[in-house]
């Protein structure tokens, strides 16, 4: 039978702790050529306010799709700006084994990557860690990277000051007046908006600090001016998506590194020290390792039961 599997489900069944390097597993084998994923096809339904994306992939122990809607109009309303479903098939026999709620494996693995990358780019303990941004992936990083590393401090600002004043209280984070004050002196930063123009300026950064850029989804967008995207060594997830759908990148048009999997997998070296700019844009691998976490974690929790 074919597993339905809503958020609660998924929620019960994904945990950092195997997410993050089922994460780096899954972009190595992507780097490396064994796995079958076109860049992601996004359909504008109204530019700005409502976009579809389809997403299918074929990996070495799972395949699928993923159906995600990006709706930046539903900021503020109650209603998630990204909600997805999930379908996953065994790569061997073309067998459905499930169906599932794509939203929190997207909240997930979106972290998990941005943690698997921070841990091996920033390696030393404590020190600042810096959000711009206060909404759903602003706090799944914060729970990852804690997963990964220990903060002294965490700062967070948001264009939202109400929502960034609930997110530090939660967190136990300090709010600032503006987007520099965050980041000035911070070691780790993350950018988690859906800005249309650069709220992160190269001038403010740290010698040395790592930024995790996973906002602004779209060709035109930005979030890194061009000194920030090129104050260092830049990395992506993927070299093709991000040509494709990343204004950071192809309006700096900064030099890319190497894609992260490439680290992962040992063809290229660990960049030197210095700054680091991850640019993530999200891929349907991941979602399909992600989904096979959840799939493999509820079906053997069933056997059990029986």
């Amino acid at each position: 039978m074919v597993s339905y599997l809503d958020e609660s489900s998924v929620r019960a069944a994904l945990n950092w702790g195997d997410l993050i390097p089922a994460m780096e597993t899954a972009l190595a084998s992507f780097s490396s050529g064994r796995v079958i994923q076109p860049v992601r096809n996004m359909l504008t339904i109204e530019e700005g306010k409502r976009y579809l994306g389809i997403m299918p992939v074929v990996a070495e122990n799972a395949m699928g799709a993923k159906l995600v809607s990006f709706f930046p109009g539903n900021a503020g309303t109650g209603v998630p700006t990204h909600l997805a479903m999930i379908l996953l098939f065994r790569p061997d026999t073309g067998e459905p084994l499930a169906v599932m709620d794509g939203r929190l494996v997207t909240e997930m693995r979106t972290a998990a990557v941005s943690a698997a990358v921070t841990k091996r780019l920033s390696l030393a303990d404590g020190g600042v860690l810096a959000i711009l941004g206060s909404g759903v992936q602003a706090r799944a990083h914060l729970t990852a990277l804690s997963h990964i590393r220990r903060f002294d401090e965490i700062r967070v600002w948001s264009r939202t000051p109400e929502r960034a004043r609930r997110f530090a209280e939660e967190h136990h984070a300090i709010v600032t007046d503006d987007a520099e004050s965050a980041v000035r002196d911070a070691d780790v930063i993350v950018t988690a908006t859906t800005a249309h123009e650069p709220i992160l300026k190269g001038a403010w950064l740290k010698p040395g600090a790592h930024i995790n850029a996973i906002g602004a989804p779209r060709p035109t967008w930005r979030e890194l001016d061009d000194d920030a995207m090129t104050a260092g060594t830049l990395l992506v997830d993927s070299r093709e998506a991000v040509l494709k759908e990343s204004g950071d990148v192809i309006l700096s048009k900064a030099l890319i590194y190497a894609e992260v999997g490439e680290i992962f997998a040992g063809t290229k070296r660990r960049p030197p020290l210095g700054t680091t700019v991850f640019k993530s844009v999200g891929l349907a691998v991941e979602d399909i390792a992600a989904a096979r976490l959840v799939y493999d974690a509820t079906s053997g929790a069933a056997k059990q039961a029986t």
